[in-house]
């Protein structure tokens, strides 16, 4: 390929991805946020967030319609990216758009990223049995072995339920 061709080439596919500010989109759809996400930036991640861009931000790109930067961190299995886009009020039962309707949850089963699994449902990933995304496929489905993360969930929920009724029949 001549030389010419190349730098326009380079030229081209940079300027898909080039972003004027943290709200601009490439062309999957992503912002700067969903990118650091990612990619498990936490520095940059918190730098955007101090800079106001919502935690939330959804893209609508033709492949990632409602993926939001807590997707693509439990995807990548970014816990401490995890933990600053909750504190920052992510949504962590965010459902994609489209066919699937995935949550950051069934992102990190179908990566098997089982610590990014058990970080969700300790922090309140919605997780009953029934789960599904819109194929009625439940994370166990993308991630078998996840068997222990719904163990998990039932010892915690039976451990809140106990808690409840003690303090309950005390007060009577």
């Amino acid at each position: 390929m001549p030389q010419d061709e190349l730098g326009s080439l380079r030229r081209t596919l940079s300027s898909r991805r080039s972003f004027r500010s943290a709200v601009d989109r490439d062309d999957r759809g992503w912002t700067l946020l969903h990118i650091g996400a990612r990619k498990g930036n936490l520095k940059e991640v918190k730098r955007l967030l101090d800079e106001g861009l919502d935690a939330n931000v959804a893209a609508w790109g033709p492949k990632a319609q409602g993926v939001t930067p807590l997707h693509l961190a439990a995807q990548g299995g970014h816990l401490k990216v995890m933990d600053v886009l909750l504190e920052h009020g992510a949504n962590i039962d965010a459902r994609t758009k489209g066919a699937c309707g995935w949550t950051p949850l069934h992102n990190a089963a179908k990566e098997r990223k089982k610590h990014a699994v058990k970080y969700l449902i300790e922090n309140g990933a919605f997780m009953p049995a029934d789960i599904n995304d819109t194929r009625f496929n439940p994370p166990l489905h993308y991630c078998s072995g996840l068997e222990w993360a719904y163990e998990e969930m039932r010892r915690l929920q039976h451990e809140g339920s106990s808690a409840g009724e003690a303090s309950s029949s005390s007060e009577s």
